[in-house]
């Protein structure tokens, strides 16, 4: 089986999570520099936006580096146009099925990657022509789905014959080596690059995902159909606490509404959505993503 940085090209077999609103093109290169693939999140962008971090990514790194794109954004139609307008060379996907985006990506030669959380979406999706499936269990922070990493690898790995990829809950070199038994040709971590010297979070998330036990990751709209894997605080318990009294979809909304922005550029650790995995509770500094992934690969 090869690694994924002898897929990738990259030094190591890691890939930085296309975290909405944090995974920049001066983030991504960042990671890229540091020998993982750094990825450009869409999540929190528009088309010209994401034209210009893929510009600000290329013109800070020579290395490997992708995008991540949410299928459910209302600009994913454009932003498929522009991965393939920009060149760039490796697209990962979450939130859909990017099937009808398949040919026109294959066709310029990209290699997509797409998240999944159950081993038939992957099977379904290697049908499709993806080259690797990202396999992300539960564990991990944001949108999350019903399975665990231990559950979910062996099976996706199991279900298909392209590389599987294991995330969520992964933090320390002891949780890579697992992942690696469990048949993944590599990693991608979102969680464990949060407190890193390069993040562009507001040093108060940061500190926040530091200071939080693994039991301080609760997931908002399970009820609802909408799991999202975040921090305990003052808009996170409220959100639970209307949702289990029955609230409706709009009046949780205002719980949410532009409070992961708050979180990353304000700093607002009471109602913004800090993001964040149960490996918050093995984070305890903030350092540079260099040697980050270093240790993952101790």
């Amino acid at each position: 089986m090869k690694k994924l940085n002898e897929i990738l090209g990259t030094e190591y077999p890691i890939i930085q999570g296309g975290m909405a609103n944090i995974a920049t093109g001066e983030f991504a290169a960042a990671c890229s520099n540091a020998g993982a693939l750094g990825l450009i999140g869409v999540g929190g962008m528009n088309p010209q936006m994401l034209r210009d971090e893929i510009d600000i990514c290329r013109s800070k790194t020579d290395k490997p580096f992708g995008v991540n794109i949410m299928l459910m954004h209302p600009d994913a139609d454009e932003f498929a146009e522009i991965v393939v307008e920009k060149n760039v060379k490796v697209v990962t996907t979450g939130a859909g099925n990017p099937g009808k985006y398949m040919e026109k990506w294959k066709a310029a030669g990209i290699t997509v990657i797409p998240v999944v959380a159950a081993p038939i979406l992957a099977r379904h999706l290697e049908k499709a022509g993806a080259d690797a499936v990202i396999a992300e269990g539960c564990e991990s922070g944001g949108h999350v789905g019903e399975m665990t990493t231990m559950t979910l690898v062996p099976q996706t790995v199991d279900a298909v014959d392209i590389p599987v990829i294991a995330a969520g809950g992964i933090a320390d070199s002891r949780q890579v080596k697992a992942a690696f038994a469990l048949g993944a040709c590599g990693i991608q971590v979102g969680t464990c690059l949060l407190a890193s010297d390069e993040c562009p979070i507001h040093e108060n998330y940061k500190k926040a995902v530091i200071k939080a036990k693994g039991t301080d990751a609760i997931v908002t709209g399970r009820i609802g159909g909408t799991p999202v894997r975040i921090l305990k605080n003052k808009m996170s318990r409220e959100y639970i606490k209307q949702e289990k009294a029955g609230a409706g979809i709009e009046e949780l909304e205002k719980f949410t509404l532009g409070s992961l922005r708050r979180a990353v550029f304000e700093g607002n650790t009471e109602t913004g959505s800090l993001m964040a995995g149960q490996t918050c509770g093995q984070i305890k500094e903030i350092r540079p993503v260099r040697e980050i992934f270093e240790e993952l690969m101790r």
